[in-house]
């Protein structure tokens, strides 16, 4: 008999319209695991309670699969994840996403750490831990730039510009409601091109991705 986690799980993916496979599966809750592991210990995320945590963290970020899918068209993505934590939805996407290359930032060192030690015990060669200010950074050259509650959308886009990859190069903010302020005070240089909401199974409460681009000059 499988347990809870695992039914919750495959049910939620299912939910989603997301096939991931069995080894795929097992990574996932192998790292939430971890997360809990280190908890113990560090402080990497408030939440502690395994089935909120499937839901709040490895579901939430799991919706996010399917957009991306679609925003790279077949194409591997290079894809940088600002503010990361615990590695969401970093972690979660190299789960999914095996053929993505994707760099995890983080300015705690505990978190930047957590995230390594995670891709040396899941196997996931193609994601990359990085102890670091964004903005200090080298440029990623970043198809995909995310971030998931790091700061405002302003601020997100201001600190992160120079990692776009030039050619093609996105913003994808993870927010709850959309936030029409913080999209009212990016500069008239950016394009918000699509808010798409999202539906977490079992999470009650909004979600919405915010895709925002270099608007096209004149």
């Amino acid at each position: 008999m499988q347990p809870p986690e695992a039914l919750t799980l495959a049910s939620g993916l299912e939910r989603l319209g997301l096939a991931l496979d069995a080894d795929q599966q097992a990574r996932l809750l192998a790292y939430q695991d971890l997360i809990a592991k280190w908890n113990r210990v560090y402080n990497l995320t408030a939440v502690r309670d395994p089935a909120e945590m499937l839901t709040h963290h490895l579901l939430d970020s799991l919706s996010v699969v399917l957009p991306l899918r679609r925003h790279a068209a077949g194409r591997p993505l290079r894809l940088l994840d600002v503010g990361s934590g615990a590695g969401l939805p970093g972690v979660v996407l190299a789960i999914a996403e095996p053929q993505w290359h994707i760099s995890c930032v983080d300015t705690v060192g505990k978190k930047a750490s957590f995230i390594q030690q995670a891709a040396a015990e899941l196997g996931l060669r193609q994601l990359r831990s990085e102890h670091a200010r964004v903005e200090e950074m080298p440029p990623a050259q970043a198809d995909v730039v995310t971030s998931r509650a790091f700061a405002s959308l302003s601020d997100f886009t201001r600190l992160t510009a120079k990692h776009l990859a030039p050619a093609g190069g996105t913003w994808m903010a993870m927010k709850g409601k959309p936030p029409t302020a913080e999209i009212a005070e990016l500069p008239a240089i950016l394009d918000v091109f699509h808010v798409e909401p999202l539906q977490v199974p079992d999470l009650d409460a909004e979600r919405c991705l915010i895709w925002i681009r270099p608007r096209a000059a004149e």
